[in-house]
Formats: C-alpha cells, structure tokens, sequence
C-alpha cells in the first residue's frame, strides 16, 4: 500500500485529537485585557457569561475533533484502495482546483448553479468575517484592527454576505420542494430538508444575534452600516434583549457545532471532497483511454482482472464516492437511462460509495441517497451492482462530461465489466459471438480477412497495400473493420479513398494484414482478446514503418491514438474530417458549394467528447456548401447514437431504442440530410431513419460522401 496515502488518515486522526487543544489555547488567549480604545468598534463576547464563553471553545473544539475524527475514518476506506498515480501537472490540477472554489463547473447549471454560488460565497464570507472577527479578539490592544471605518466594511460586507446565502438557502429549499427537476426529486430524502434548516438556522440565528446585540448597545449610530441587524434590532425591546441576545447566540453557536459534525456524515462534505477531487482529476492518460493494465498475454502472477471487490478499485474511484454531490446531472444525460434502460450513474457512484463505507473497519455513514436499508455482507460491489446496469452503458462518456465535480464514472463501468467478462465469463450472449469471430476472424462481423481489401476493385486506380515488395507510403489509410465488411459503410471508404488519391495523397492500405483494432472487445470487458488484437497490430505497423494513421472510424481513430501507446504503439493519427479538412483548407480538394437543403450533424462520442474535435466536421460542411442546422442536444451535450460501448454487437430488450431517441431529434430539425462521422452513428441513424418510415424523405450520409459529392460528383 501507497505509504504517502496511509498517512492521510493519520494524520487527520492527530489533527481530529489536536483541535479540542488548540481552540482551549484561543480560550486561553482570550482571557488576556480587552479594553477597547476605539469608538467605533465591537465588544466581543459583551453580553455572555465567562462560563458559556468556556463552554463555547470547548464545544467547537470537541466538533472539530469529532469532524476530522470522522473524516479520518473516510480517509482511512479510500486507502482501501489500490495504487493510482496522480502527481505532477500541478499547474492543470491547481486550475482545477480553482474551477471547484469559485463554482465555475456548478454555475454551467444556471439555476442550481446560482443558488450553490450563494449559499458557498455567503457561508465563506461569513466564516472570514468570525475568523476575522476572533483574530482581532485575540490581538493585543495597539495591533486591533477591526475599528473605525474598516470595521463599519467589515459590519456591510457580513450582512450583505448572510442575507445572500439565507436567500440562497431558501431559493434551494422552494428549488427542491416546490419545483425540483426529476434528477432531484428522485433523491429527495429526509436528510436534504435537515440540512437547509441546519444552514437556514445558521444564517438566521446569525442576523438575529446581531441585531439582540444593537438593540441592547442601543443602536449606536454607526453602527447603521449593519444595515440587516440594524432594522431587525427594532423587534427587540432594549429591556429584554439581554436574554435574547444570549438565546439566539446559543442557537447559533449549537447550529455552528452541528454543522461541523454533520459535515463529515451528510452530504455537506462534498464542500471539502469536491474541490480536491477536481484537483485530482488531471491524469497523464487521454481522457478517451481506458486505464492502463498489464500486459496478460504475459503476465504470470496476476490474479484478478479488472474490479469486483472494494480494494480492487483504485483509491481515486474510491475518493471519488465521497466527492458525489448527488445532483444527478449524470443520470440526466445518460442515453441508457433516458430510454428506459436500468443503468443510473448516480447510482453506480453511490452503489460502490455504500459497499466502500458499510464495510471498512469501522463502518462509517455511507453515501446519502441509496434507497432503502441494504444488508451488505460483503465488500463485493455486485452485491449492489448488476450486470444489467453496466452492460447498458455505452461508454458515450456524457456522464463525466456534465459531472461538475470530475466523478470519473466510465473507469468504474469498464473495471467492473472487466471482472464480468474475464473473471466470471458473464456478458450478454451477443458479445459472446463477436469474441468468437474476433478471436477467429480477427473482425467482428466473422467475415474473412481476405476480403478486407475487397472494395479496392471497385476503384479506378490502384491502392498500395503495405507489406507487398517495394511499397511505401507516407499515410496509412486505416480502413476498420466496418469500412472493410459492412455494405453501408463500404460506401464511406469508396468515397474517403477516391478523395485522397483526387488530392494527391501518397497513401495506402494494411489489406488482410489489417485486424480489429479490438476497441469492441476492451469495452465489453475482453482486456485479453483486445491485447492480442492490438499486440499484432502494432507488431504490423511498426514493422511496416508506419508513422501516420488517417483513420474513418472515430473507435478505431480513439483506439490507436490514445490506447496503443500504453503497449508501445506510437503513431500521429487523423481522424478523416480532421484531414479532408486539411486538404480542402490546401487547395487540394475544391468543393463545388452546391449541397441542396439543409444538413445537421451528428457528434459521434469518440469524436466529440472522448476527443475533443468538434469543429473539424462542420467546417468541412460548411466548405462543402451546407447549411448546418443544429441539433438541440449538440457538440458536448450530444446524444448518443447507442452503438458505443460494444452495444453495436447486442440488442436492446428494455426501453426504447437510443438510435430512434437520436433519429427523432434529427429529424425535428427538418433537414432532408443527416451527417455523421463514425460507421457506427451511421448504422444506428440509417436503421432509425428505416424504423421511422422516413428513409424516402431523409439521407444519411458520412462526411467523406458529402464532400466526395461536391469534389468528385459521386
């Protein structure tokens, strides 16, 4: 075990013990004189009793304790898990860091993002404004600070801050109760209603301690700037706001405590867990590679592939489980969710967070949110996970995307599958056959290798294959297997080809020495056919001297660019919009403008959100003469076509189809033609345009046949 992280629950452990210490010693600090020599200024501690003012630092101090005993104990489940490096990249990680403190990710929500902005920036102001306050206090008389005009700032900028999050914390309560989006009042539970009145009674408690204060000092004058406690003084007669005053401070005082102690065991801690864990987000791995393993076809000593049990995920998954705000937003977004399937991500996260907690040594409170009370017996997660949910994933990656605190929800699915297929051999029956034709056809569809360099003849020019004597060739053109076999598809690899070499481009092929990069494998779980796919591959093009990729497939563009490199395989990858792009940019391919009616283009998710290329294919339109008409759910916020993940090779049985959820918003924007970028997208929208009815009114079309249209005519 990593000895750097052993230590962190340690060393919240000695810091839980040391705080009831330390707030004693500020006790201690304040006994020293405090006579004011300001007249205009406060009395701090004016009105309460020594012995309440004791029993005030103790108090705090035992609630610090308790708080970071607690978190200790969190910090000590998270150790339970394996290694995972995140070091280094300080200044993307501060960034990220900084993205947490200031909302920036929250506030890509507006609503919930504002109301989050209040509640966190008034409850920090607030919090200075005590620890400003209680320094001050401390300090001997000749260095004070908080007097005259800074402290009448002071007095403006607590009561602007406290009527900020009280409104805050009522707009989230009218939010959640009165007009709460489903992803919320799916997890509504008794807990969030104790915890607004728990921050309500803080700021509330807080305005009226100040304002018993004034009207016992008899609102002095310049005092004013206290605007907030200043009018509400006036509900409390001089005569009796003594006993007020010492009531509410009491009020706010215990409400403070509670707070602390709640922090650890609610969802509240997300105000500490969230921030770091964004921090910790940057990883030296693309965001579209699945995390690294070893390699199996060698490896002797390894006994478990992929995550089942709670020590089996990285330290970092399991961090991320205390880091869940539960806002739902990644439920909200999940293709497989919205039609009907059983997978929930919110649900993965809380799931692992419960079996993590209710099984570490002590059991600590677990994740809020998980319905009912579960019996874990267990630190499997397939005690609470099922097979069904991660088989329903399409590893489209919207979830991550939207997440405003960097939950990295895709590794968990894919570990987990790992362990179905590797471990227990459980996978839909479907994947079954596809292993079977990777493994003996090197291709999922079962079709023979020889045939993979078959639509060569329908070309009026010759197409170099590399490992033939004599040829060499700047590019490799990396057809995939759906370019190669698929009739539909075969289509884009005619129209990709004819283009390249109209522009000059000194490419060619592998033909049969071409296999399954074994992307559908590694998604399904598969970690060893895909090994062995890639390991070939690599073997193939390293030899050949290949350097340059230009591949049409966006699985295939993800799976070499991003995923070879972990087992030696290093190459400068295009994906096909990115480079007819290029070329037409060059001079070398010059579309005639002519695209009749409106197109709208679908982001595949390896393009789009595992890559970041969202521009190149609508550029590429647009110089082709199209009028591009958005989707509503576009670039980021894409919806999937339901094919990614290996769903391509099983069949939807729960729900709606997710291709005929993504058609139907295609066709609501009226455009007689659909492009797409990836042979996946454009089986699952062709098949959606056919179960539609609508396949005499609308085309779907890749990019390379719409440009190959406008260059070539055909």
């Amino acid at each position: 075990m990593d000895k750097r992280r052993v230590t962190v629950s340690r060393l919240l452990l000695a810091l839980g013990i040391a705080m009831p210490v330390v707030t004693l010693g500020f006790w201690g600090l304040s006994l020293l004189p405090d006579e004011p020599t300001f007249a205009i200024g406060r009395h701090v501690f004016g009105n309460i009793p020594e012995p309440l003012i004791i029993l005030f630092y103790v108090a705090v101090g035992l609630a610090l304790g308790v708080a970071v005993y607690l978190f200790s104990l969190r910090a000590r489940n998270w150790e339970r898990g394996a290694k995972e490096r995140r070091w280094g990249m300080w200044g993307r990680r501060a960034k990220e860091f900084l993205r947490g403190v200031t909302m920036a990710s929250v506030l890509e929500d507006r609503v919930a993002g504002v109301l989050h902005a209040m509640i966190f920036y008034g409850f920090v102001v607030l919090f200075l404004g005590t620890a400003t306050l209680e320094l001050d206090h401390l300090l001997p008389n000749n260095l004070k600070f908080l007097e005259g005009g800074f402290y009448q700032g002071y007095s403006l900028v607590l009561d602007v801050a406290a009527l900020v999050f009280i409104a805050g914390v009522a707009g989230a309560a009218v939010r959640r109760y009165l007009f709460p989006p489903l992803r919320i009042r799916t997890k509504t539970k008794p807990e969030d209603a104790w915890i607004l009145l728990l921050l309500g009674l803080i700021g509330v408690t807080g305005l009226l301690t100040e304002a018993a204060r004034l009207s016992l000092e008899g609102r002095p004058d310049y005092e004013v700037w206290s605007f907030a406690g200043w009018y509400l003084s006036y509900l409390f007669p001089q005569s009796t706001a003594a006993g007020t005053h010492q009531i509410v401070w009491i009020a706010h005082a215990v409400s403070f405590g509670a707070f602390l102690v709640a922090l650890p065991v609610t969802k509240l801690r997300h105000m500490l867990t969230s921030p770091v864990n964004m921090a910790l987000a940057p990883r030296s791995r693309p965001k579209g590679a699945m995390r690294e393993m070893p390699n199996l076809l060698e490896a002797t000593d390894i006994e478990t592939v992929g995550a089942a049990k709670v020590g089996e995920f990285t330290w970092k998954q399991l961090y991320d489980t205390d880091a869940c705000t539960i806002c739902g937003r990644c439920t909200s977004v999940c293709p497989a969710n919205h039609t009907g399937k059983p997978l929930d991500p919110r649900e993965i996260v809380l799931k692992l967070g419960e079996v993590m907690a209710r099984t570490g040594s002590p059991a600590v409170s677990p994740p809020v949110g998980v319905d009912g009370e579960i019996t874990v017996t267990s630190d499997s997660v397939f005690e609470r996970i099922t097979p069904a949910e991660l088989w329903a994933c399409t590893t489209c990656r919207a979830c991550e995307q939207v997440c405003p605190v960097d939950i990295e929800i895709l590794d968990k699915i894919l570990d987990m599958r790992r362990y179905l297929a590797l471990m227990e051999a459980d996978f839909p029956s479907q994947l079954g056959n596809a292993f079977i034709s990777m493994e003996n056809s090197s291709n999922p569809y079962g079709m023979s290798q020889q045939e993979r360099a078959a639509w060569t003849r329908e070309v009026d020019f010759p197409v170099k294959i590399l490992g033939e004597p004599g040829v060499t060739a700047e590019y490799l053109y990396w057809v995939g297997c759906a370019g190669s076999f698929d009739d539909r598809n075969r289509k884009v690899t005619l129209a990709t080809a004819r283009l390249l070499h109209a522009a000059g481009v000194d490419f060619a092929i592998l033909g049969p020495r071409e296999l399954c990069t074994g992307d559908p494998a590694r998604r399904a779980g598969n970690e060893y056919l895909f090994q062995t796919l890639a390991l070939q591959n690599i073997a193939t093009l390293n030899e050949a001297g290949v350097t340059q990729i230009i591949a049409q497939c966006p699985h295939c563009f993800n799976t070499l660019a991003n995923e070879y490199p972990q087992f030696g395989g290093n190459y400068r990858v295009f994906h096909h919009s990115q480079f007819l792009m290029d070329l037409v940019a060059q001079g070398k391919l010059k579309p005639n403008g002519r695209v009749d009616g409106k197109v709208t283009f679908h982001d595949p998710c390896y393009l789009g959100r595992h890559n970041d290329e969202y521009d190149a294919p609508r550029r590429l339109l647009r110089v082709a003469g199209a009028k591009l008409t958005e989707m509503e759910r576009n670039r980021k916020g894409s919806f999937c076509c339901g094919a990614g993940g290996a769903q391509m090779w099983m069949e939807e049985h729960t729900g709606k189809k997710v291709n005929v959820e993504r058609t139907q918003e295609a066709l609501a924007t009226g455009a007689p033609t659909i492009a797409t970028g990836c042979p996946f997208c454009y089986v699952m929208l062709d098949d959606g345009v056919k179960d539609l009815g609508r396949e005499e009114e609308v085309a779907v079309k890749d990019l390379a046949m719409i440009l190959a249209e406008q260059v070539l005519g055909r």
